[in-house]
């Protein structure tokens, strides 16, 4: 890969976004009847794009989103959320209306989604749009979806890190390796793989380019394989989740959490176990928090949440502060 030219801070994500509509029931399961009385249904900016461009604009990276919206209620509500946030974005006409998905929620904060994907397999974003916002980046994130396929191949040759998370992949599905084989950092979730998580991910990076590829799964935490570049040792290894000192409530947005606070300490150069515990901690962090992507960690609540952990010390001087104690976060 080419010599990296641009500043490490400067993030392009590529990626799908929409509403989450969720209903939080006491298990994920269809009572009997007809008919369940649940808490005020609600609707969430959302989707895996929209989470990693919130999740590294709030770390304090220089973020650039470009994505597809339609002329609706919906995309109206997204739009509206990044221009409160402050977020760099570009949303192209969605031919089909803004994406849409109904998450259903238990009393544990697992959730199952009904997603639409209502965006054409054949739509492709313009190069005329894409190319000012490639010419800027360090690092470009492309999330799995039809205007994306290209962009992992296109960008092989630019001087820029590339990632993606294929989410629930089954880790046979061919449509998924255009992403999984073509790029830098490679993330999914476990949830469909069972044993085979540190087989896929060996296959990933035997076959394709990528330095680190990470299988999240909730509370168990993680599996990693890292190249020696990357700081690993070419095998999978198995990292706990953080216990956050608030309660799980809701797991959308978790893994998208994970991955940003992870590549945001790896671009900024930590070693791979600092990396993972950025990860746990943004992740847990999210599943304390109502709805799919409405708070997002800041980089000074990382910091104090890794002192805590860590029983380092933040600040400097008189403000320095250590923190450590059981009632507080804990990586176990």
């Amino acid at each position: 890969m080419p010599e990296h030219t641009g500043r490490a801070d400067e993030v392009l994500v590529v990626g799908t976004s929409g509403v989450d509509t969720i209903v939080r029931v006491e298990r994920l399961a269809v009572p009997e009847g007809d008919l369940a009385h649940v808490e005020p249904i609600r609707d969430y900016v959302a989707h895996s794009g929209t989470g990693w461009a919130l999740g590294f604009h709030a770390l304090g990276r220089p973020t650039s989103y470009l994505t597809y919206l339609g002329d609706d209620t919906q995309g109206r509500l997204v739009g509206e959320r990044f221009r409160a946030a402050g977020l760099r974005f570009e949303a192209l006409p969605a031919p089909l209306g803004t994406s849409r998905s109904v998450n259903l929620v238990d009393a544990e904060g697992r959730r199952f989604s009904f997603y639409d994907g209502r965006l054409p397999w054949e739509l492709r974003l313009p190069p005329e749009v894409a190319l000012p916002y490639l010419e800027r980046a360090a690092h470009v994130h492309v999330g799995p979806a039809g205007f994306t396929r290209d962009l992992p191949a296109e960008l092989a040759d630019r001087p820029v890190t590339t990632s993606t998370d294929v989410h629930a992949w089954d880790g046979r599905d061919a449509a998924m390796l255009p992403w999984a084989l073509g790029v830098d950092y490679f993330f999914m979730s476990a949830a469909a793989l069972g044993d085979r998580a540190a087989g896929v991910l060996e296959s990933v990076v035997e076959r394709g380019r990528a330095r680190v590829a990470v299988a999240t799964d909730g509370a168990r935490g993680c599996q990693v394989l890292a190249r020696p570049e990357a700081g690993g040792d070419g095998r999978v290894r198995r990292f706990p989740a953080v216990t956050p000192p608030r309660a799980v409530v809701d797991s959308n947005g978790a893994g998208d959490a994970f991955a940003t606070a992870f590549l945001h300490a790896h671009l900024d150069g930590a070693p791979l176990e600092r990396c993972v515990l950025a990860g746990a901690i943004s992740g847990a962090f999210a599943a304390t928090q109502h709805g799919t992507h409405e708070r997002h960690i800041t980089v000074d609540e990382l910091a104090a949440a890794t002192a805590e952990i860590t029983g380092e010390t933040t600040g400097e001087g008189e403000g320095a502060v250590s923190r450590s104690g059981p009632a507080g976060w804990r990586w176990s």
